[in-house]
């Protein structure tokens, strides 16, 4: 018997067998998470050889992992997991284990796990440089390919894609002080456990741990691929410290310009994100639509909630000529839905809007901060299910907004506003109206009028700032005070 299956993570109760593994249940990672939280915050190694450290991005693309080496390749399960080199911007090693028969056997690194090309230098033998995350493969698109659909790899960032689709927006195991003028804290993955699928199961089931400064944590995530892929999140929290700001269910994406936000933009391309809005569905039912934008400052949204139905960043937006990228294919980034499971209390959502030059830069957070802070020792449980898709979930069946356009002058801003969905689409004019208030400044001429070039109407209202800086803004379209379409809801700024 040789101790400490698990020597990274300072975890030393636990014993191996001969052969190198190490009994697993539902207890264990929970348990690692436990007995991190007891300990103080010790960082994980992201020493490297110097040819690895100093990796550019396009040589880091040239380490390329052999799939004929892939995990359950043989095996008939469905999925293919690949493991990715440490290097470039991924310098913290993770460990990642296989869970097969209730044991759990670490895979051990080996050069001759990946291709080096292109004047990549392949590592000396027997050096140990590990892995810095996992991607799982599966037949998404056609029956007889492997296509990408997950991949978990730099802090705790992951990401996945329904079919047809190409990556976009990324999810994160947990946020902390995102926002914050003291400087963000990064939470990680330390370790991943990949539960081997049995044949004819069409969801793979992975165990995270995580640890940072502030608390340690343990996922567990139900990944379940096809035209919407979900991923179910059960999740447990051990604070180190009290944590007022905390970010559940958080997601990260990019938004650089828009027909809502072009200033100084000098782009062939009409628009370049891979969201353009945060939609929200309260506990009372109401849908809210907030368009993103790209802030000349910093700029926090609080939206408080009691008993959250769900949030997500969501690509609307989803001809080819929205974009005329041939590249970056915007059109098919996929909508990220967070649906809570149980209640999630008082809290509230929470829009994080940075200045970035380049679509190089995720600059949008969202993400669930609930009322109360999570305090020191405790242990905080909250189960929620992720859809990665084309539109998300939408139960309440009512009409969405879809492009916003503004423009005009400092005086006097003119802002345009599709409605669309099937049930607004035939609706008769009599009775229907738009409201449009705000909180600074003057709102003129609203006008509604039917369109038929996308099936719905156009809300149209001329904003007078006034010398306000900012102004937040509401506009509902309605029949009586019936809400026949969501709630949008925006920030203008001078």
């Amino acid at each position: 018997m040789s101790p400490v299956p698990f020597p990274r993570l300072g975890i030393t109760e636990a014993w191996s067998d001969e052969e190198g593994s190490v009994a697993f249940d539902a207890q264990t990672v929970r348990q690692l998470a436990r007995d991190l939280a007891s300990k103080p915050f010790k960082a994980a190694s992201g020493d490297l050889p110097r040819a690895f450290d100093e990796l550019s991005y396009d040589d880091y693309r040239n380490i390329r992992f052999n799939a004929d080496q892939a995990l359950w390749r043989d095996d008939n399960t469905g999925f293919q997991a690949q493991l990715l080199h440490r290097g470039f911007l991924f310098r913290e090693r993770v460990d990642v284990f296989q869970v097969a028969d209730g044991k759990a056997r670490r895979l051990a690194y080996d050069p001759a796990m990946f291709r080096f090309e292109h004047g990549v230098a392949q590592p000396q033998e027997k050096t140990d440089i590990g892995f810095s995350g996992f991607r799982l493969h599966g037949p998404i698109n056609r029956p007889d390919y492997f296509d990408e659909i997950a991949v978990f790899q730099g802090a705790s960032y992951f990401r996945a894609l329904g079919k047809g689709q190409v990556y976009g927006s990324s999810a994160r195991g947990l946020a902390i002080k995102t926002g914050d003028a003291g400087g963000e804290e990064f939470p990680a993955f330390r370790a991943f456990w990949l539960e081997k699928p049995r044949p004819g199961v069409d969801s793979v089931v992975v165990h995270a741990l995580l640890d940072s400064p502030s608390a340690a944590a343990v996922h567990r995530f139900t990944i379940r691929p096809g035209d919407e892929t979900l991923m179910s999140v059960e999740m447990t929290v051990y604070p180190r410290v009290d944590i007022d700001q905390v970010g559940i269910g958080a997601l990260t994406s990019m938004f650089m310009f828009g027909p809502n936000d072009r200033d100084g933009v000098d782009d062939f391309r009409p628009m370049v994100c891979d969201a353009n809005g945060l939609a929200i569905v309260t506990g009372g039912g109401e849908r809210l639509w907030r368009p993103l934008s790209n802030p000349q400052r910093l700029q926090i949204s609080s939206f408080a909630v009691s008993d959250l139905r769900g949030f997500g960043l969501m690509q609307r937006q989803r001809s080819f000529f929205d974009y005329q990228d041939l590249e970056a294919r915007y059109e098919r980034r996929p909508s990220v839905w967070v649906e809570p499971i149980g209640d999630w209390g008082d809290g509230s959502v929470m829009l994080v809007e940075i200045p970035t030059p380049e679509e190089i830069h995720d600059n949008i957070a969202a993400f669930w901060r609930p009322r109360e802070p999570l305090r020191k020792g405790r242990e905080y449980s909250t189960t929620y299910r992720l859809h990665w898709g084309w539109t998300g979930p939408d139960p309440a069946g009512i009409g969405r907004f879809g492009a916003t356009r503004v423009g005009g002058n400092a005086e006097r801003r003119l802002f345009v506003l599709d409605v669309v969905g099937d049930t607004v689409k035939d609706l008769p004019p009599e009775g229907l109206s738009a409201r449009v208030t705000a909180s600074a400044g003057e709102v003129r001429d609203i006008v509604l009028q039917p369109n038929p070039e996308i099936k719905g109407w156009r809300v149209s209202f001329a904003l007078l700032p006034g010398g306000a800086e900012n102004v937040e803004l509401r506009a509902e379209f309605l029949r009586g005070e019936e809400r026949l379409a969501e709630s949008w809801v925006y920030r203008w700024s001078a």
